[in-house]
């Protein structure tokens, strides 16, 4: 959410970054139901200032046996007392209106995110890895001998509708070390800190991060009123929620395994073969809570952490930074990890890591109280980033290790998790 200060402060420099995020003239509205909501307030306390001026006389007019100032006065504490409660209440509504409004209202980019319409004017940073040559004509994860007895979508159509799927026997097994090979880099490695969190949130915790109200549609809801989380970056971003953190405390970084899930409503006829893009999914997550003047320097920090486990299974990459057309609603700065995928012969994204600033911590109420003890406590910054998406990082891995006879070359890292086995054969059994 956004700091109405800084809106009154500066609109049009306001109104210049909603711009770039396609909306017009956000300030006058947001101006204007400020003014209704301090008007009210002013209004209020200026009641309560003649109801307490009255108060103070009564006493007086009661010592002195002034009865017709007495009852005067009463009567007039009274009249105040019922136009304090109104004029609160009027001001209540006004706020809510106001702060509804900011939340419907996405992130503003930082300066140097390049300006653009769609991901076409994303901007490449860096690459890594060469991409494979190969004798034949790559073929897609599902294609492959290897895969096709043991990524069933016909059995998960039955059970559960389409986009999804069933894994079985050594495409589960593999799909289940790169989990594990994920977080335990990142504990290792990485210094973050593993949690197992619930994968169903109260309307608050999806509020904080800004899943809602804006993208309720992109979620599936419970019939008792909760929400399944789309990325545990909902639950590990919201521990935070509603605290003050001593400044020794940042930056917390934190890790899950979790399971996701995704409407997916605004992706009709996209992706529609294979796993790539699916209702239930399994992602390890990364989230960062730290001290306003490190969230950039965390960005890069979070983005490396990503690019080391890609590196680690020697699959080719590139790192894109999000124009203001494709950034999230919630980010001030994204860095995409586009994975490659021989089958596709493209770059396909597998990770998104973004700085969101104070926009969550202001949502969630989210401080910290700094070192000095006359500083008064001020929103801490939230970063996330897919450490890595599980189920695109199995895409990659069958893709870019296949050969020619549908066996695949598993990398080097997985061996420890699969009991040294190191290939994939075309029976779908590892050796």
């Amino acid at each position: 959410m956004h700091d109405i200060r800084l809106i009154r402060l500066n609109p049009e420099e306001f109104d210049k970054k909603m711009g770039l995020r396609k909306l017009s003239g956000v300030s006058t509205k947001i101006l204007e139901l400020d003014k209704a909501r301090r008007i009210r307030i002013k209004n209020a306390e200026e009641a309560l200032a003649e109801r307490n001026n009255a108060s103070k006389k009564i006493g007086k007019a009661k010592a002195d046996n002034d009865q017709a100032e007495f009852a005067k006065l009463k009567a007039l504490v009274s009249e105040k007392k019922n136009e304090i409660s109104q004029l609160e209440d009027e001001a209540k509504k006004e706020d809510k209106i106001l702060n509804d409004f900011l939340m419907q209202l996405p992130n503003s980019p930082l300066d140097d995110v390049p300006v653009g319409e769609n991901e076409d004017d994303n901007v490449e940073i860096r690459r890594w890895g060469e991409i494979p040559s190969f004798d034949f004509s790559p073929k897609e994860h599902f294609e492959l001998a290897a895969t096709v007895q043991n990524m069933d979508f016909e059995v998960a159509r039955n059970l559960s509708g389409s986009r999804f799927v069933v894994l079985k026997g050594s495409i589960a097994r593999i799909h289940r070390a790169l989990a594990q090979f994920m977080i335990d880099t990142h504990i290792e490695k990485h210094g973050l800190i593993e949690m197992n969190t619930p994968v169903l949130v109260r309307d608050q915790a999806m509020i904080g991060t800004g899943q809602l109200p804006k993208f309720a549609d992109d979620s599936y809801r419970t019939t008792d009123g909760k929400w399944l989380i789309p990325t545990s970056e909902v639950t590990l971003t919201n521990v935070v929620s509603n605290k003050i953190l001593p400044e020794e405390k940042l930056p917390l970084r934190m890790t899950a395994h979790s399971l996701c899930f995704r409407s997916e409503a605004g992706s009709a006829g996209k992706d529609t073969t294979g796993m790539l893009r699916q209702h239930q999914f399994e992602k390890v997550e990364m989230v960062s809570i730290v001290h306003p003047s490190e969230s950039l320097t965390e960005l890069d920090r979070m983005t490396k952490c990503a690019e080391n486990i890609l590196e680690s299974l020697d699959l080719p990459y590139r790192t894109v930074v999000l124009c203001t057309g494709d950034i999230g609603a919630a980010a001030r700065k994204t860095h995409d990890i586009e994975v490659w995928l021989p089958g596709q012969n493209r770059f396909r994204e597998i990770s998104s890591c973004s700085t969101c600033g104070d926009f969550q911590a202001r949502r969630m109420n989210a401080r910290f109280k700094p070192f000095k003890k006359d500083e008064k406590p001020e929103f801490v910054h939230t970063l996330n980033g897919s450490g890595l998406a599980v189920g695109r990082c199995l895409i990659a891995v069958l893709e870019n290790g296949q050969l020619i006879d549908g066996s695949v070359k598993l990398p080097s890292v997985l061996n420890t998790y699969l009991g040294g086995k190191s290939i994939l054969n075309k029976a779908g059994h590892l050796e």
